[in-house]
């Protein structure tokens, strides 16, 4: 077969179409049969929350504190449009559908087949993250984001729109926010636009009695202690593993989550908060000193929004595995330059998050008892997932300072500097 035919069974819209019906149906229903209950918290905590508000009138993030930001009830709710009894399964294919909305953006629907390789890796990522990459309310604010920052050159208001909307239903879509604020010149404008899409969401949330509640989302993380997945918490599980009898793993049935115990844990935990801002914080120093040093926009914003990504998981005091598909909008946003012809290359990140999703499937949900119980293949496994959640950060943070002293910048003309002038991907 000549390299033109295989240049066009790969570009061809049928194939690419097919194959990411494949994967959500195969990956649904990994979802609802799977060992290990993927699933469990869209049929149980998120239906157990929509149950608590229709019938007895008690909503979390208004008349009570809640973990997410108050946008994400309506997914929630929405997934009820066909009854409780197919909750689960309305879920998947609203998950499907806003997929395909974001797939349908990236290749064209059809028309634009240069992406064609960056739609065959998002379904790569996805068969290798497993399950979880539509068991989570993260699901719904990935496909968002993608159509969010594929847009960005052509819409830069309705862009930050979008991703501001995801940050209200997920915090992580933040990072892309503060990125785009940064290295764009019409940072004001979008500034102003994440205010008011901000406001008009607080608004609605005030008129329908939230109070406080409807900014609890900032600190109900606070009280949490390290969740067995967070980067930080792979030191006790090795200390627990050597034998160390002050360190256990526990479940806390408040937070329904794994979480870890032992000396110094409390230190830990203390420190992970002040410690990530003080990371993210530097990274975005990092930005602006590549963007007053006239570094292009195509370069700065794909690295500093995975170096913000990278910063939000590794020192996280969750750490869940569904963090992992927060990759995969930055991944699409800096391959989807380099196509353009504008960005760098974008094929190192690319390959370590396939692996790290491929990684994180293995530990969760298959084996997951397995890492509770210490088994030292699966504590190989997670260290390996750590290690390489590392790498990320500090490519893409050696990437930006590369940026930032690299002297050819240095003659770039003013007028160039920050201009929204991403290659028009969805023009």
């Amino acid at each position: 077969m000549t390299n033109d035919a295989r240049q066009s069974i790969a570009t061809s819209p049928a194939l690419l179409w097919s194959s990411f019906v494949l994967v959500h149906l195969w990956l649904g229903a990994v979802d609802l049969f799977g060992q290990g209950l993927p699933l469990g918290d869209v049929s149980i905590v998120y239906r157990f929350w929509t149950d608590q508000g229709i019938i007895s009138h008690y909503w979390v993030g208004l008349d009570a504190p809640w973990v997410y930001p108050i946008v994400a009830l309506l997914p929630m709710l929405a997934a009820r449009a066909f009854g409780v009894a197919e909750y689960s399964a309305t879920w998947l294919a609203m998950i499907m559908l806003l997929d395909a909305a974001a797939f349908a953006v990236i290749i064209g629907w059809g028309h634009r087949r240069q992406n064609s390789g960056i739609a065959w890796w998002w379904l790569g990522f996805l068969m290798l993250l497993g399950p979880i990459a539509l068991g989570r309310i993260d699901s719904v604010t990935i496909p968002i984001a993608i159509v969010g920052v594929v847009i960005i050159a052509s819409r830069p208001r309705a862009a930050i729109v979008l991703l501001t909307i995801a940050t209200w239903i997920k915090v992580w879509p933040a990072a892309i926010v503060f990125a785009a604020v940064i290295a764009f010149r019409e940072r004001v404008t979008l500034l102003v636009t994440a205010a008011l899409t901000s406001a008009a969401i607080v608004a609605v949330a005030l008129a329908l009695g939230g109070g406080a509640n409807v900014f609890s989302f900032i600190t109900a993380q606070t009280s949490r202690g390290l969740q067995v997945e967070a980067p930080v918490s792979t030191i006790w599980l090795w200390r627990a593993f050597a034998g160390a009898r002050d360190t256990i793993v526990y479940y806390d049935r408040n937070l329904l989550t794994w979480q870890i115990r032992g000396t110094g844990v409390d230190v830990a935990t203390s420190l992970m908060t002040p410690l990530l801002a003080i990371v993210v914080i530097a990274v975005l120093l990092i930005g602006v000193a590549a963007v007053r040093n006239r570094a292009p926009v195509e370069q700065v914003f794909p690295s500093l929004s995975l170096a913000i990504i990278a910063a939000f998981i590794v020192f996280n005091k969750v750490g869940s595995p569904q963090y992992i598909t927060w990759f995969a909008v930055v991944v699409i946003l800096g391959m989807a330059t380099r196509v353009g012809g504008r960005g760098r290359s974008f094929r190192f990140p690319a390959i370590v998050c396939l692996v790290i999703a491929g990684l994180t499937q293995i530990i969760y949900p298959y084996l997951y008892s397995y890492l509770l119980d210490l088994n030292v293949l699966m504590l190989l496994v997670i260290t390996a997932k750590d290690v390489l959640l590392l790498v990320l950060l500090a490519w893409a943070a050696a990437t930006l300072w590369q940026l930032a002293r690299a002297p050819e910048f240095d003659l770039a003309s003013p007028a160039d500097r920050g201009r929204l002038d991403l290659p028009k991907l969805a023009g």
